[in-house]
């Protein structure tokens, strides 16, 4: 979703997973964001590779200095450090969706930094999506997190308001 909302601000982001169809949106949130002075944190740097692989030649780039032939997998350390000291004082925090690839060793730094914050910050923590889960199962931090589901993209709609089919239906029942 970063190099989405990178890729929209006219940032370089090389092979990157990027939603062309998703460019539009990401313009308008961040334009949401300035006009209401919500920061909306974004990778300062990468680490990057040709391909996800155990083996990959990996190494950290700045924001705008990813080569158009590799793709960012993972975070850079100066954002990690940004990501962990927002979560710091958090508190309430919610979470849905990895930082890098973190199933692959090279790009795992990122993800499990970010989830063993959480765990320490004491704050109410809400993870959603399957990949989330099992960052802090990795990351060996499962049992410190207040609330953790499988449906990440639910759990965001409920947060938004959304009504759910199966939360209304025990609704009624209650």
């Amino acid at each position: 979703m970063a190099y989405t909302f990178l890729s929209a601000q006219g940032i370089g982001v090389g092979k990157s997973l990027v939603e062309p169809d998703k460019l539009d949106l990401a313009r308008q949130l961040l334009e949401d964001a300035g006009r209401r002075g919500v920061k909306l944190l974004l990778p300062v740097d990468h680490r990057v590779a040709e391909k996800i692989d155990p083996a990959a030649k990996a190494r950290v780039v700045g924001l705008r200095e990813i080569p158009d032939n590799l793709m960012a997998l993972d975070i850079g350390p100066k954002t990690i450090e940004a990501f962990v000291g927002s979560v710091r004082g958090a508190k309430t925090i919610v979470w849905n969706g990895p930082m890098g690839v973190f199933e692959c060793p090279p790009f795992a730094e990122g993800t499990l930094a970010v989830a063993r914050a959480v765990a320490d910050s004491g704050a109410t923590s809400i993870i959603g999506g399957g990949d989330s889960v099992a960052a802090v199962q990795q990351a060996g931090v499962a049992s410190r997190i207040t609330h953790i589901s499988t449906g990440g993209g639910a759990s965001l709609e409920f947060l938004g308001g959304l009504k759910l089919p199966g939360v209304e239906a025990l609704s009624e029942k209650g």
